[in-house]
């Protein structure tokens, strides 16, 4: 879901201002991703991608966890995470989100 939003003046001074700094070194990037998130909507963000039951077991498997570790890491429940795996339900929301944050960057990423 893509949200266009009308830019005013003063928010379009804000965004040059914001990437000037970015670009001196001032502002780190989550600083400056979550400015242009909140005035001009979710264009820049990265689109999830759905995750097989295979995925999420083998993303598991390679960071060594037990389905109760990868669940509280993930704070869902062992019997979700046992259905995710076994394709009896689909990831969404939150889930789905850390899912594709651990499938890019690993496990390390949320601990």
């Amino acid at each position: 879901m893509t949200t266009k939003k009308k830019v005013s003046p003063l928010a379009k001074a804000l965004l040059e201002t914001a990437g000037d700094m970015r670009s001196a070194g001032l502002m780190d990037e989550a600083s400056y991703d979550k400015i242009t998130v909140r005035h001009l909507g979710e264009t820049g963000l990265p689109e999830l991608q759905p995750i097989s039951g295979a995925q999420i077991r083998a993303m598991r498997e390679r960071a060594r966890l037990s389905q109760a570790v990868f669940a509280r890491y993930l704070n869902l429940t062992v019997g979700y995470v046992s259905q995710l795996e076994r394709g009896a339900k689909q990831p969404t929301g939150a889930a789905l989100a850390l899912l594709n944050l651990i499938e890019r960057k690993g496990i390390d990423a949320i601990r």
